[in-house]
């Protein structure tokens, strides 16, 4: 008696040759995916987004509050000397000691010369709460938002945000 192996010819499946060189291509794939949507800079947009609502939210408000005042700004805003830069904020005395209250924005000098408290803002409901900036280089807290004022001769009023990730200045003058 003879017994013949049959040859199984149609099989199917896939070797492990394609299995690896199809992983491949998916990891190709998903390393120049994640390089090309770089997540970093989608974080830190979102930040300076943050900050960017921040800034006009606060500007809106002290306007909101000048009008509604007979062209008069809130008692803090009011006291502080023109054409010096303040950071907004619950502090005293002036951010002299810690880095993270310098601005790397321009002017980028550190605010040395004090706080202006808008709690003010807060108290008549023009604004929920005081904003403080999303940390990025530095921290930010309720003593020192991470946002500065300043006031011109002119009764201007020019608000910043001391980071800007991936934009030049943050900034908003009325």
């Amino acid at each position: 008696m003879t017994y013949r192996i049959k040859k199984e010819t149609n099989k199917r499946g896939f070797t492990l040759v394609e299995l690896l060189i199809v992983i491949a291509i998916i990891a190709i794939i998903a390393a120049v995916l994640f390089v090309a949507l770089n997540p970093l800079r989608r974080f830190q947009d979102s930040r300076d987004a943050s900050r960017w609502h921040d800034v006009t939210e606060l500007l809106h408000a002290i306007v909101v509050d000048q009008v509604d005042n007979g062209g008069h700004y809130l008692s803090a805003i009011g006291s502080i000397t023109t054409g010096t830069i303040y950071m907004i904020g619950t502090c005293t005395t002036g951010p002299t000691s810690s880095p993270s209250f310098t601005c790397d924005t321009a002017p980028n000098t550190p605010t040395t010369t004090g706080c202006v408290d808008l709690t003010g803002l807060v108290n008549e409901g023009y604004i929920a709460e005081v904003p403080v900036s999303p940390n990025g280089v530095g921290s930010w807290f309720a003593s020192a938002t991470g946002y500065t004022l300043q006031t011109s001769s002119t009764g201007a009023v020019t608000l910043r945000a001391c980071e800007s990730e991936n934009q030049t200045e943050i900034f908003l003058r009325r």
